[in-house]
């Protein structure tokens, strides 16, 4: 992506508020912003991957360069997992090059031919050996506590290549979130990417590391550190601080997690880690619970599983701060796509991915859209997830296992101009504001999505006209609408009763070839008989999905505010003849529904791939939210899509029980040699079906009607 422009943008932005004042009919919450919120531009990055200080295959510094050099981020935060590790990450991996001197940064490892980064030990490699690792724990090799990793190694390598590279690059973690499965977080403070001059530190998140993570059982209290987990607004979690280590822990269980003797216990410990968050760092930190449909419905005695309930309690406890769900994993190159299901997950929620994304976005009706429904600011996000390639080298093409960042899935997320721009604090507010959107296989790449309220002194024409306009500049300028009048993802419009909108759309469905390597024709539109090269998808169609917002629910109305979506009965997770139990009250949001579909015959192109389409939604009588997602196929393609375009489970491409063939075969004599193979017959599978199945998602527009339920205030 070229360097940002912001003085374009402003440029662009100043002529459609120019077009735009004569749809200011009424009082709206976006409008009063309009002319004072800041032009501001997209930009894409990545917050969830691995180096080897965990359970990665590159060193920091690789894994950075291809992200952002390779792939084009223009942010990136690095987030192993917490816990511990004997591997030495800010080394060199072979074939690389770079500022650190051989004593300080050991560059030893193995070839990049063999497709692993570097293997040494902390423990060989630091000076004093075994001596310089801190805290208690098991030697040969003796593993480093992620806190000390982040406090005295890693952060250094991030704030050098962010300086060097001239972007915002930080540290967060993919914590082990006490009761549950992963957590996406980091905390700015301290730290000083580029932009910013001077030294800075990830003390505070090496603390929240020792502190908050289930596999972090380290008593030593970050040895000279004597950090304290206890902290003054929390008294529940102070009264289960353990003595020695000061951390939330019962009966010798220093990760906090859930027991048959004390259920419950580690999700209490992860509501406090997102009190402790809001305390200490409200501004500079998020919390956003990862791939979560994965490790399937909550176990009260086992650490797995988020139920809808848990991110309600998350938002309740700090709503700046967990604020969404990596519900469009990573690892959409493996063989059970994001990892769902299969061996290892057999509890997967729903038995799998659909379209490459988790059960609880992908139901209409279901988990998002029942937080949506209450008018909480709850976003959606992607990430890749990255630790390796399988059965080849990183700078291979092909991948059995995962996507680098940037490679496949991207989230897009507005920054605005000013002090707070293209810079760390600047991405975090923009993921916190909602205005964003994510999507896989560079299906667009650019989007402005709006709704306005209609001017009742003007013809509907020329209402829909300006806004299609001003979607469309907007999208050529990777920018927002900024009109009175209007409000984008993230924000609400406020109108009175019987007011009609105009739900304006612009997008770019860039020309050429995106980053896959294959030529030949996706395997699963040759269902239908269309042949279209792999590596140049079309978008086919776009869905606007919306639903009433009917306020918050009470966490004592247990009914309404607990339960589970997607169980699995009988069967296992995967297996097509698996039963589920039906979805529970709490999960659903019946007034959900598909409003309308856009595509070739109802939308119009423009030169360089741009897509503009509108729509009128008449008397608004109940506040609500619309949403987007688009897709490379079209309805009925088998296995992959209903018959109203809805995404099917990824499984039915490949049979959960892999002795049995494939249902897309590959027929082009280039379909790669990696491919599933049975009988002879090569069939759709790791990366293939990854870029033959594409789609993005957009995060909603709320509109409140006056004297209808209000929605929450919207976090900036």
């Amino acid at each position: 992506m070229k360097a940002l422009d912001f003085r374009n943008v402003a440029y662009a932005s100043a002529a459609i508020c120019a077009l735009g004042g004569i749809l200011n009919s009424g009082p709206a919450a976006a409008a009063s912003k309009a002319k004072e919120k800041a032009a501001g531009a997209y930009v894409t990055g990545d917050f969830h991957n691995h180096s080897t200080c965990s359970d990665g295959s590159l060193s920091m510094k690789k894994l950075i360069d291809k992200s952002v050099n390779t792939w084009g981020l223009d942010w990136f935060v690095q987030a192993d997992h917490g816990g511990s590790s004997a591997r030495n990450c800010t080394g060199l991996t072979a074939n690389s090059t770079g500022p650190y001197p051989p004593a300080t940064y050991p560059s030893a490892g193995q070839p990049a031919t063999t497709g692993k980064g570097p293997n040494l030990t902390w423990q060989a490699t630091l000076p004093n050996g075994v001596v310089d690792i801190k805290g208690d724990g098991p030697i040969n090799p003796k593993a480093m506590w992620r806190w000390q990793e982040i406090k005295e190694f890693q952060y250094q390598v991030t704030e050098v290549e962010s300086r060097r590279l001239s972007k915002p690059i930080w540290m967060g973690v993919e914590t082990n979130a006490p009761g549950h499965e992963h957590v996406s977080m980091a905390i700015l403070d301290g730290q000083r990417p580029w932009p910013a001059t001077g030294t800075g530190n990830a003390n505070l998140l090496a603390q929240f590391e020792y502190c908050f993570d289930r596999s972090d059982t380290d008593t030593s209290r970050g040895a000279e550190n004597s950090w304290d987990c206890a902290f003054s607004s929390s008294p529940t979690g102070n009264k289960l601080v353990d003595a020695t280590s000061r951390k939330i822990a019962k009966a010798g269980n220093l990760g906090g997690n859930n027991s048959a003797a004390d259920p419950n216990l580690g999700h209490t410990k992860s509501v406090e880690a997102v009190k402790w968050l809001n305390q200490f760092a409200p501004n500079g930190s998020y919390y956003v619970p990862a791939h979560l449909e994965r490790a399937g419905y909550y176990d009260p005695v086992a650490a797995r599983g988020f139920n809808i309930e848990h991110l309600r309690n998350f938002n309740n406890a700090a709503p700046q701060i967990a604020f969404g769900f990596e519900s469009m994993p990573g690892h959409q190159a493996s063989l059970n796509r994001g990892e769902y299901g299969g061996t290892g997950f057999t509890r997967s929620i729903a038995g799998g991915t659909f379209g490459g994304t988790g059960y609880y976005t992908a139901k209409i009706g279901g988990v998002w859209d029942a937080l949506l429904g209450e008018g909480r600011n709850w976003w959606f996000f992607a990430s890749s997830d990255y630790h390796n390639r399988g059965l080849f080298g990183p700078d291979q093409l092909e991948s059995t296992q995962d996507f680098q960042p940037g490679e496949y899935q991207r989230t897009h997320v507005m920054v605005r101009k000013g002090s707070n721009s293209l810079s760390a604090q600047g991405v975090t507010d923009g993921l916190r504001s909602g205005n964003s959107f994510a999507t896989s296989g560079q299906l667009i790449d650019r989007l402005s999505f709006v709704v306005c309220a209609i001017n009742p002194l003007l013809p509907v024409k020329a209402n829909t006209a300006l806004v299609e306009a001003a979607a469309l500049n907007s999208a050529k300028n990777n920018a927002e609408v900024r009109i009175d009048g209007c409000a984008t993802m993230g924000e609400k419009l406020v109108v009175r009763p019987g007011s009609s909108l105009v739900v304006g759309i612009a997008l770019r469905d860039p020309d050429g070839s995106n980053f896959s390597p294959y030529s030949f024709p996706n395997p699963s539109l040759e269902l239908i008989n269309v042949k279209q090269p792999l590596n140049q998808p079309i978008l086919d169609h776009v869905d606007v999905i919306g639903g009433d917002v009917t306020g918050f629910v009470s966490p004592t109305n247990t009914g309404a505010y607990a339960g589970e979506a997607g169980k699995i009965l009988t069967g296992t997770a995967g297996d097509p003849a698996a039963t589920y139990k039906p979805d529970d009250p709490a999960t659903l949001n019946p007034t959900a529904r598909k409003l309308k579909t856009f595509n070739s015959t109802n939308w119009s192109a423009s030169s360089g791939g741009f897509r503009t389409m509108s729509y009128v939604v008449k008397n608004v009588a109940a506040t609500r939210y619309f949403r987007l997602r688009g897709t490379n196929l079209p309805p009925s393609v088998p296995n992959e899509t209903d018959a109203d375009g809805n995404p099917l489970l990824d499984y039915l491409v490949i049979p959960f029980d892999t002795t049995k063939p494939g249902t897309v075969p590959c027929a082009s004599a280039a379909c790669p040699a990696h491919l599933r193979t049975i009988n002879g017959i090569k069939y759709s599978s790791f990366d293939v079906a990854a870029w033959a199945d594409l789609w993005f998602y957009s995060n909603p527009v709320f509109v409140q009607v006056t004297g209808s339920t209000s929605v929450a205030s919207i976090i900036k």
